[in-house]
């Protein structure tokens, strides 16, 4: 990475103070010149002294109040902490080349863009204080030479991290930098994370890892900034290179369901293209907004859908790029001709989905929930999932590697625990350890309505039947007086838990982040207690894949 990306305050004040001082001797200079001929005679040679003396010194003095002014954000940007309020979240950066400060300014910019109260901090100004009276915080951390932290670094590991400070009103989340070719990869992070974890701190969401820049990897990092700040519509630091599937299936999984509606989607993979994935792995899809809307648009700017315009080399109708497109009000782009229209667009973020099945099945599947906003209309991506496209449709469709939720060995115990449409990345891994003819397999699953919300219902009990689950556990909240969770059936089984545990067995959670995860987490504290529980995060033997 190269360090001089960002340029730091600094230097930038020392550049506008270097200007200023250019642009008193550009005045010397220039009364130099004229008082050697008849400087107080208005000739027409003065006047054009005058007057680039004038130009050079407005354009030097702009100059300099620009970067004064940059240098004036950034200080600002990094002011000490303290000077933060309870609500304000923390992006806090650990760089040793510079890329994670970029990154951190890039979170910061997304997130203020949603309207939250944000705070770039060197963690260099973090110390014990502070961190046990923040609320929120983001940590974006690089690792150096053989898995250590990087030299801004030292002095929070050294006086931070020697601590044990009580920090259970911290919600926080990493973002950790690496390179998989060297042996201890994203270290830091991991140390980092562990230590959070262990004072009491609770995650926001899990680890994202980036192994040498890779953009799938902080395209996931940006979907949980959306979440984080209640907006789906954040712009993609690089959006995805799709490839186009085809809509092949649609079934409503739970007609009548007190939830919203959940669907079985199936995608053909591009003709004669062999596609792969491993149980864990993620669905990019690149939505589209429907028809109506695309039409709606264009009337309102007067301009029709055939209109050929010029995005990114290739020429398209106008109806196709907007379709695929963030839109602004209509009013700011009246009167606009159609290749303007274009140009002023742009592209819609993508949406992550859990992948159902594997790829001897021939088809991609997905369960999707489609989401409604506070006007009834449904969602954006599950919209279009779920209700806009039509059978034969294309799907612009990208498939991101997810080895934090990559399948254990087939000998290993496996305790698959979820709730709602995360039944679809436990779906893969069940598909998975039946093709393998392993049976040591444990599911607990939660929904609403055992008769309509038991996604998969036949193929789970067939595979119970089949001796390939060995255990099946089931919460539906909405079947009795008292609201009953996946959380509480765990808790329930304790003994069980701590003898599955005990035999080697990997724990994976997929689904709700909100109340679910949090919820399973401390059933597992509980019942193993949570040296044990971080020794199993430690292993890989505790995963999550939540949302």
């Amino acid at each position: 990475m190269n360090a001089t990306r960002i340029a730091p305050a600094w230097n930038r004040a020392v550049v506008g103070n270097a200007l200023v001082l250019l642009s008193l001797a550009a005045i010397a200079c220039a009364l130099a010149r004229w008082h050697a001929g008849d400087w107080w005679i208005a000739t027409p040679r003065s006047l054009r002294w005058i007057g680039a003396a004038s130009s050079l010194v407005a354009y030097i003095g702009f100059s300099a109040w620009i970067l004064r002014r940059a240098a004036r954000r950034d200080a600002e940007a990094t002011l000490p902490v303290a000077e933060a309020d309870s609500e304000t979240l923390w992006v806090v950066h650990a760089s040793q080349t510079g890329f994670a400060v970029e990154l951190a300014g890039m979170s910061v910019a997304s997130l203020r863009q949603a309207g939250m109260p944000v705070r770039l901090v060197d963690i260099g100004q973090v110390d014990v204080e502070q961190l046990a009276r923040a609320r929120r915080a983001l940590f974006i951390v690089s690792t150096t030479g053989e898995g250590d932290p990087p030299d801004p670094a030292l002095g929070f590991v050294r006086g931070v991290m020697a601590q044990s400070p009580a920090l259970g009103a911290l919600r926080y989340a990493v973002l950790a930098l690496g390179d998989r070719q060297y042996d201890h990869f994203c270290a830091f992070g991991h140390q980092l994370d562990d230590w959070l974890r262990r004072h009491g701190a609770q995650p926001l969401f899990d680890m994202v890892e980036v192994d040498n820049a890779d953009a799938s990897a902080l395209r996931h990092w940006q979907h949980h900034l959306g979440q984080l700040a209640g907006s789906t519509d954040l712009p993609d630091w690089s959006p995805p290179r799709y490839e186009r599937w085809t809509l092949a299936e649609r079934v409503e999984m739970n007609p009548g369901s007190a939830g919203g509606p959940a669907f079985h989607i199936a995608l053909a993979p591009p003709s004669g293209q062999p596609a792969t994935w491993v149980p864990g792995d993620i669905a990019e899809i690149g939505p589209r907004h429907s028809t109506a809307t695309v039409a709606s648009f264009l009337q309102s700017l007067v301009l029709p859908a055939d209109a050929q315009v010029e995005r990114d080399g290739q020429r398209e109708r106008l109806a196709d790029v907007v379709a695929v497109s963030q839109l602004p009000p209509a009013e700011t782009l009246l009167g606009k001709p159609a290749q303007a229209v274009a140009d002023a667009l742009s592209p819609l973020p993508h949406r992550e989905y859990s992948i159902a099945s594997l790829p001897d099945d021939g088809h991609l599947h997905l369960l999707v929930r489609r989401m409604s906003r506070p006007d009834g209309t449904p969602g954006l991506g599950s919209g279009w999932l779920c209700q806009h496209a039509a059978i034969g449709d294309g799907i612009a469709l990208r498939i991101r590697g997810n080895p934090n939720f990559h399948p254990p060995s087939p000998t290993t115990p496996l305790i698959l625990v979820g709730n709602g449409t995360g039944m679809a990345g436990l779906r893969a891994h069940l598909k998975a350890r039946v093709l393998a003819g392993a049976t040591r397999n444990w599911l607990l699953f939660g929904e609403r309505n055992a008769d309509r919300d038991f996604h998969y219902r036949d193929e789970i009990e067939r595979w119970q039947a089949q001796g390939f689950i060995s255990r099946l556990d089931v919460a539906f909240s909405r079947d009795q007086a008292e609201r009953l969770y996946v959380q509480h059936v765990l808790r329930a089984r304790a003994d069980e838990l701590q003898r599955w545990v005990h035999d080697g067995a990997a724990i994976y959670v997929c689904g709700s982040l909100a109340g679910m995860a949090p919820g399973v987490d401390a059933a597992l504290r509980e019942a193993l207690g949570d040296e044990q529980v971080e020794q199993l995060l430690a292993e890989g033997r505790y995963r999550r894949d939540v949302y």
